[in-house]
């Protein structure tokens, strides 16, 4: 059989648009972003060089955003913790329920839904009774009056009341990346295994698990990296607030930068995320590409 060779010039012919287009919307304005880092700057006036400054502010004298870091990593933590709940849920449906996709499909209807809508709808599910909140509407007529809160005002409580919307937001999303990886194992192998003997949840255990380990990995990249950038649903439901309690590192940087004008500063928080999100991909796809290894 004859392989059609491509010259190479050919191939930097196609490529080359999309790599200038590519390079033009996201390397460039991480550079910019960077250089910025390094101003002293409210956005109107003209700007001052200031070095590494920024950066010291950042690492040595902003608590708020060492807070915002906890929170935001927080946030990645409770939405990788839902992807093995995914996995299985994934593993029953394709097993015990017949055209389990439909179910799926309707999982992942908050996904394709906006931000801001889910935001505004889960802001009147959490507001307290006396002004029409469903949530502690349903606990009173319970008798569970002593577990009403407000919500999204306690500061002690009202990031988790963000993290629980998140959740729910992409259990669908997770599960549908789960369903496929499950659905496109042959079930010939399932067969030749449960001749062997391993059927239920020893077959799960020496073929499902090992074989969805890259589709895993795909989730919890995804998963990890959506949650440090989180920022619409927070913005919408509390602005960071009450008392910078539900300030992510992506909302801190929109606060600083545009409400209190800080440009400079807002692009040096930007810059740290940037280079967080890379450290932490590299970081997971290691792990996984170990684990990898091992179960193949």
């Amino acid at each position: 059989m004859n392989v059609l060779k491509v010259p190479a010039r050919t191939i930097a012919i196609f490529v080359l648009p999309c790599l200038i287009l590519y390079i033009g919307t996201v390397f460039v304005p991480i550079l910019v972003s960077f250089y910025t880092a390094m101003l002293d700057w409210n956005g109107i006036s003209d700007a001052k060089f200031v070095g590494l400054a920024n950066f010291k502010i950042l690492l040595f004298d902003d608590p708020n955003f060492w807070m915002s870091v906890k929170r935001t990593i927080m946030y990645a933590v409770f939405s990788i913790i839902e992807i093995p709940f995914c996995l299985l849920f994934a593993i029953l449906l394709n097993r015990y329920v017949r055209k389990g996709n439909r179910l799926v499909t309707i999982y992942f209807v908050p996904v394709i839904l906006s931000n801001v809508i889910l935001g505004q709808l889960w802001k009147t599910i959490y507001n307290p009774a006396s002004m029409g909140g469903m949530l502690n509407g349903v606990l009173i007529k319970l008798g569970l009056d002593s577990w009403t809160h407000s919500w999204l005002t306690e500061p002690a409580i009202a990031m988790y009341a963000i993290y629980f919307v998140s959740l729910w937001q992409y259990f669908g999303y997770h599960l549908l990346i789960q369903f496929t990886g499950v659905q496109n194992i042959p079930d010939e192998i399932y067969e030749a295994a449960k001749i062997d003997g391993a059927d239920g949840f020893k077959a799960d255990r020496y073929i499902t698990f090992p074989m969805v380990v890259p589709i895993f990995k795909i989730s919890v990249v995804l998963a990890f990296i959506g949650s440090l950038q989180a920022f619409e649903l927070v913005m919408v439901m509390t602005g960071g607030g009450p008392a910078h309690a539900t300030d992510t590192i992506a909302t801190h940087m929109y606060n600083m930068s545009f409400l209190s004008q800080k440009y400079g500063y807002g692009s040096a928080v930007a810059t740290f995320l940037v280079i967080f999100c890379l450290v932490i991909t590299v970081i997971i796809n290691g792990v996984f590409n170990k684990i990898e290894r091992k179960v193949t």
